[in-house]
């Protein structure tokens, strides 16, 4: 028998309408394969009936990638091989992109291995796209035969089969983020599953996981990994400039690197440090913040539950929304929602 997973790409290539040859390359299954799929699984699967179809088998996915990778890589005991139906998902995925010609960028541990060396377990792959392509991307992936949705307006979306899943990503939780053009400008051509992609950007990787300090999941050490292996060829005046005004956070990153790794200081630009300790400097000696200012609290683009009680409970204005932020009202309820076992801020 063949595997629901496998059975739902198969189908999905199907009405895309590959042929039998390219199926039989793309998924690296016989034709044997394909045969037993026509007679077995085509009379009974239906769109409607595609996420039980898919359902996985299970198995941790670990994710494959080709093309340069550090050295260090090689080095590493690396976790077993993605599964088949993983594989096949993923393959899918990404062929579907292709054929509906839609521009998208690979990151998570995809591009984090690429640029790092360092290889993690993931159960899904991260895309990232132009706030005005979801849309057409969940389009292609439902056409393909995932159950897709619109997980959070401001920032993401999600293609799922049986167990596996594809985020599509177009900003980030704290509407900070943004996927614009100067991503895909700066995107590196590599490959994943064989398949030619482009990832995105180290600098803008950094910029978007430097700002992730949740109780549950702090992205400072992907940073500071990021910085050891990439610091020296980083784009520095782009990386200050998507910042922005949230440099402070950019010099605790930097700052930190200096203490994990006391003996690659040199990593980091002097004029760099420079600029951000004069900034600092600047601001020490400036007068106290008054007004709207001084009930501001950007504690909100670090964590969405930690700074709560802040916004809720202290009368801080909270730093996602206008003018600052690009977050709505409504936005910021609908992520709040999302955190798990949360309790009213009375409650705590």
């Amino acid at each position: 028998m063949i595997s629901p997973p496998l059975a739902a790409s198969i189908l999905a290539y199907r009405r895309q309408r590959y042929s039998q040859a390219e199926i039989i390359r793309i998924l690296g299954v016989s034709k044997s394969t394909i045969y037993r799929h026509t007679h077995q699984h085509v009379g009974h699967i239906r769109v409607t009936q595609r996420q039980e179809a898919a359902r996985r088998i299970g198995g941790v996915v670990r994710p494959q990638l080709t093309g340069t990778c550090c050295a260090a890589a090689e080095a590493m005991s690396l976790p077993a091989p993605a599964t088949t139906d993983a594989h096949s998902f993923y393959l899918c995925a990404l062929h579907s992109l292709r054929h509906a010609k839609i521009d998208f960028l690979v990151g998570g541990a995809y591009a984090l291995e690429r640029y790092t060396g360092i290889a993690r377990d993931t159960k899904d792959l991260d895309v990232f796209v132009r706030p005005e392509d979801c849309e057409r991307v969940l389009a292609a992936f439902a056409e393909a035969g995932f159950d897709t949705e619109l997980t959070f307006p401001h920032w993401l979306g999600k293609a799922r089969s049986g167990g596996e899943m594809v985020d599509v990503i177009f900003s980030s939780g704290n509407g900070c983020a943004r996927v614009d053009d100067e991503w895909f400008r700066h995107a590196v051509d590599d490959q994943v599953l064989d398949v030619p992609v482009r990832l995105i950007p180290v600098e803008e990787m950094i910029w978007s996981k430097a700002l992730i300090m949740e109780r549950e999941r702090y992205d400072g050490a992907d940073v500071v990994h990021l910085l050891r292996a990439r610091g020296a060829d980083l784009d520095w005046p782009r990386v200050l400039r998507r910042f922005g005004p949230n440099w402070r956070v950019l010099l605790s990153h930097l700052i930190l690197f200096g203490f994990v790794y006391p003996g690659h200081r040199d990593v980091i630009p002097q004029g760099v440090m420079r600029e951000l300790t004069a900034r600092l400097d600047r601001e020490t000696r400036a007068p106290t913040v008054d007004g709207d200012d001084a009930r501001l609290c950007r504690g909100t683009l670090l964590s969405r539950e930690q700074y709560l009680v802040d916004v809720e409970r202290w009368g801080y204005r909270d730093a996602r929304l206008g003018p600052e932020g690009t977050m709505t009202e409504a936005d910021v309820a609908a992520w709040t929602a999302a955190i798990e076992g949360r309790l009213p801020t009375s409650a705590r």
